[in-house]
């Protein structure tokens, strides 16, 4: 199904969503496929080759929501969902509410832990009811997409019982929309023994160099899942952390600006040819769209 979608131009729309419970907004970029030829835009000092406001293709698409991680941004996956929304999905990056990089007040608090799946969920009941979105989502196709906390927040949604580190349960919703997570040097530790209730298929890619969430600390807490054989689990060699983050402008790329280094050797340009690829190709199996 999404084969046909090669080489289309992709569509961008900016939206905001409400979490009424705590009466904030947050901000939502959707990527998609469409024949409106696009062009390099900003935003921030980012560049992506879209569309603003173009029509969406005739069809139904998969939907992916990309989660990011603590103090981040969600235009750091850039590579990753241009790709995807090129070759017919439709995608939110969702900027997360108090865990950002403009707005971090929510960092290391139990509000954070059960706050960040909601907005997922918020997001996917907003596009589905959306009169531009709706009609075009393929309800029984949606994943998730992690980065670090992002990790966390797609286990969470899969059924995931998260703790804190005195081993406090924390209350959150699993979201059974969602058929399929991959997680990217996912932060996987909130999970010991909290993950029996994970019925679907998860990626897991993990860096080799990694002090922030170590591989072996994934690859630990996902073989607590009933059905190991549901988990795809690879080592990036020699990648770091950050290496899961989409190539930083060269103005940015600084030793002490941590999220744009790599560990020596490692050439993130070439990896993010590569893992946009994998990821699409796994979401194709997984969701039956081959």
């Amino acid at each position: 199904m999404n084969s046909k979608q090669l080489n289309t131009y992709v569509g961008c729309k900016e939206i905001q969503i409400r979490d009424e419970r705590k009466d904030v907004f947050f901000n939502v970029l959707v990527q998609y496929p469409t024949n409106e030829s696009s062009a390099p835009m900003a935003f921030g000092p980012y560049t992506m080759d879209v569309c603003i406001n173009a029509k969406l293709l005739e069809g139904g698409f998969p939907l992916v929501i990309i989660s990011h991680g603590s103090g981040g941004s969600h235009l750091l996956y850039r590579t990753i969902s241009t790709y995807l929304a090129k070759n017919g999905f439709i995608v939110a990056m969702v900027e997360h509410y108090g865990n950002n990089r403009n707005n971090n007040e929510l960092e290391n608090t139990e509000d954070n832990l059960i706050l960040r799946p909601k907005h997922i969920s918020l997001t996917i009941d907003k596009l589905l009811s959306d009169n531009f979105f709706g009609k075009h989502i393929i309800g029984d196709k949606i994943a998730v997409i992690g980065h670090s906390m992002g990790g966390y927040t797609a286990l969470a949604l899969a059924g995931g019982v998260p703790r804190t580190r005195e081993g406090k349960k924390i209350e959150t919703t699993p979201d059974p929309r969602i058929k399929v997570i991959v997680l990217l040097a996912p932060g996987a530790g909130w999970f010991m023994n909290g993950l029996d209730n994970v019925t679907i298929p998860i990626l897991a890619l993990t860096a080799e160099h990694d002090p922030i969430t170590p591989s072996w600390n994934t690859e630990t807490v996902l073989k607590s899942i009933p059905d190991e054989s549901l988990v795809t689990f690879r080592q990036v060699t020699n990648a770091g952390h950050f290496s899961f983050l989409s190539p930083f402008p060269e103005s940015m790329r600084n030793p002490k600006f941590l999220p744009s280094t790599d560990p020596e050797g490692f050439e993130r340009e070439k990896f993010h040819v590569k893992l946009p690829k994998e990821i699409l190709a796994y979401l194709n199996k997984k969701l039956h769209l081959n």
